[in-house]
């Protein structure tokens, strides 16, 4: 008698382990990888080409700021070594490479930089 439920409890198993392929189960994984897509993989390299962009435009004299914090003006630039000397203090050279610039400082222009010295004087008289 227990071969008769047995062979019952086989027989429900093996319909229920059928299904069928449904391209519609794809629509999730789909759906991740372009918000992954968007959200990480796109804004990198965006941020990649600009950084680039930055190391290939660098000049003589330009202020600099290195990723370890180091700031200082560029002095020389060897293109085939892709190497920079900057001086970061009056006679004092330092080699890095040119891929460790971080970012250029951009002088302030003379229209900000008299309306950053007007603001700082009002306040001393004020004081």
């Amino acid at each position: 008698m227990t071969n008769i439920f047995i062979s019952q409890a086989f027989a429900q198993a093996t319909e229920t382990a059928q299904s069928q392929f449904s391209p519609a189960s794809f629509v999730p994984l789909i759906l991740i990888f372009t918000i992954f897509y968007f959200l990480i993989i796109r804004p990198q390299t965006k941020k990649m080409k600009e950084h680039e962009n930055l190391v290939k435009n660098l000049k003589l004299g330009e202020k600099v700021i290195t990723n370890s914090g180091i700031i200082g003006f560029i002095r020389k630039i060897h293109d085939k070594e892709n190497q920079i000397e900057l001086e970061i203090a009056e006679n004092v050279v330092i080699t890095i490479l040119r891929t460790h610039i971080n970012e250029v400082e951009k002088p302030i222009s003379s229209d900000k930089k008299s309306n950053v010295d007007k603001k700082s004087s009002k306040k001393s008289i004020k004081n």
